[in-house]
């Protein structure tokens, strides 16, 4: 069962342009969020470490997912939000949120977390 938050909590004390923060409000590893911003761990480690700046493609991803971290925040405690992008579900066609996000499928999990947020479920 997903363990919603139970009050609104905003994101602050994280930078949501810095991909480390990112990374840890959603509690992944480098590995796995260079795989979500389609980068090498590399890559990846360079910008966590301020060696380097995504590209424009990347930097859109990652504002992204910094939405998706804002609003899984305000409907989830942290382990609620592990579990939603963890677990398979069915609006998401049998795959868990984090796969969908790989994917780029952006939209589908805001709509889920949306509906989830305004109570309606998906």
């Amino acid at each position: 069962m997903l363990r919603r938050a139970s009050v609104s909590k905003s994101s602050a004390g994280v930078n949501l342009w810095d991909p480390g923060q990112v990374r840890k409000g959603f509690d992944l590893s480098r590995e796995r969020m260079s795989s979500l911003l389609q980068v090498s761990s590399k890559t990846y480690e360079r910008w966590e470490k301020g060696v380097a700046t995504p590209a424009e493609a990347q930097k859109w991803k990652l504002a992204r997912l910094s939405e998706i971290l804002a609003l899984g925040s305000l409907v989830y405690t942290p382990e609620g939000l592990r579990e939603f992008l963890q677990t398979p579900m069915p609006a998401f066609d049998g795959n868990c949120a984090l796969e969908m996000l790989r994917r780029g499928e952006f939209e589908r999990v805001l709509a889920a977390l949306a509906a989830d947020y305004e109570g309606l479920g998906y």
